[in-house]
């Protein structure tokens, strides 16, 4: 068993002086505020562990690159491509475990995967058909961060259209094939498998019908979901109905689905998705990066979804950014201020974001929960003389503020961020050169 000392701490919804706790098996099994005893001291104010709710791994060699030129979602995906075409499942893992330890000295304890990279460059399966995932597995288990891993069904270039280039590395051909392939996978203790449809653009509709054993099942079920205003579009011209639309008509839409991105919505698929209970996987910084707008955020809590947030293309890996981006985006929309509470934006980056991945016992910090602590200093340029409270961690900390992270009672991170920048530029460089 492990003691500790929490100088502040976020818990029952407020922060609290001088939270013990006590941590066995991976689980807090005591939780007294005001408390005399001794134990591991961590100063600061700490806070449950956040939840990646949307990453691509392989995105992150692309920060710094894609911003020396005007453009559009649609020209920056090309440059994503080249890179989706470098990576071999050793690569893959080198950047992957290195991204994960990005994520984890930011306060992330939790990630889900959204992995669509499967195969060779040609589309042949590695001699493993599941290489590369593994690979992604791996490297969570090293960096030390629990994952979800969301296989994703990838069958088209765009609405029918067969995959080409580097797409075909996406596609195992058929849903039926993609199944066989997902049913393979054995994670270790402390990761999930789930799944996704990487959007309706390169999902069939006739294949929707492949995720309802996963959506009745209550699996994590995630998808794109109207990111670019072209997909909603091409998807009226096709099928005469929105996204969101073709979705509920295929029951893919359920408590465990997560509708990512979900920014250009009409009230109708405003209406489903909250009546439907989605999660909405909201991604601010790339979001912003990419140029794609801002997304309906309280609308959809309004109407019953329940809102997490990722950090997508890792233009930034910042928990405390994403949750802030939230509410500064809603000023801009809607040029007022006070859209989001820091209380609910911390459960968006907490709680719900680890339920929504599968970890329904992560995300605060209460007797019986997951071991999961985030220690920030209160006393950096950031911080200091903000007051300590919640409002200091979503609306003035940044990831740069974390000294001490713990991860199912193990710790995982102590406040060394030069050697995370050190992994990430060796891995990175071994893909470019």
């Amino acid at each position: 068993m492990t003691t500790y000392l929490l100088e502040h701490a976020w818990v029952d919804g407020r922060v609290q002086d001088a939270v013990g706790i006590e941590v066995e098996d991976g689980r807090i099994t005591a939780v007294e505020p005001n408390a005399d005893h001794g134990g591991v001291r961590l100063r600061g104010l700490t806070l449950p562990g956040f939840a990646n709710t949307h990453s691509h791994a392989f995105h992150r060699a692309l920060r710094g690159r894609t911003q020396t030129d005007r453009g559009t979602f649609w020209t920056w995906r090309e440059q994503m491509y080249a890179v989706a075409g470098r990576l071999d499942p050793d690569t893959y893992y080198q950047l992957a475990k290195a991204t994960y330890t990005e994520m984890v000295a930011a306060g992330y304890t939790s990630v889900g995967e959204f992995h669509y990279l499967h195969h060779q460059p040609d589309g042949t399966p590695y001699a493993d058909p599941n290489a590369m995932g593994n690979a992604l597995l791996a490297a969570a288990h090293d960096a030390g961060i629990r994952i979800t891993l969301l296989d994703t069904l990838y069958l088209s270039s765009g609405f029918g259209a067969a995959p080409e280039g580097v797409q075909r590395r996406f596609s195992d051909g058929t849903a039926e094939a993609w199944q066989e392939r997902v049913s393979a996978l054995s994670p270790d203790t402390g990761a999930l498998i789930g799944v996704a449809a990487h959007s309706v653009r390169a999902v069939p509709a006739d294949a929707l019908k492949a995720f309802t054993p996963y959506v009745e099942s209550g699996a994590p079920v995630h998808v794109h979901l109207s990111e670019q205003v072209k997909e909603n579009a091409d998807c009226v011209a096709v099928h005469g109905v929105t996204p969101t639309r073709l979705l509920a008509d295929h029951d893919f839409l359920g408590p465990m689905t997560s509708a990512v991105h979900a920014t250009h919505l009409s009230d109708e698929d405003i209406r489903l998705l909250g009546e439907a209970g989605v999660f909405a996987s909201f991604c601010p910084t790339t979001e912003r990066d990419l140029g794609d707008g801002i997304g309906p955020a309280r609308a959809l809590q309004q109407a019953g979804s329940t809102l997490t947030l990722g950090s997508d293309s890792h233009a930034v890996i910042d928990a405390f950014e994403e949750m802030r981006a939230v509410e500064m985006d809603e000023r801009l929309a809607t040029q007022a201020r006070g859209h989001w509470t820091a209380a609910e934006l911390l459960l968006a980056g907490t709680a719900h974001g680890h339920r929504s991945l599968g970890f329904a016992d992560a995300g605060s910090i209460a007797v019986g929960q997951r071991a999961d602590l985030v220690t920030i200093d209160l006393a950096s340029p950031r911080t200091a003389g903000t007051g300590g409270d919640e409002h200091t961690a979503v609306f003035a900390a940044g990831g740069a503020d974390v000294t001490h992270v713990v991860v199912d009672g193990r710790v995982v991170f102590e406040g060394d961020h030069g050697s995370v920048g050190r992994a990430l530029s060796t891995a990175i460089e071994g893909i470019w050169t």
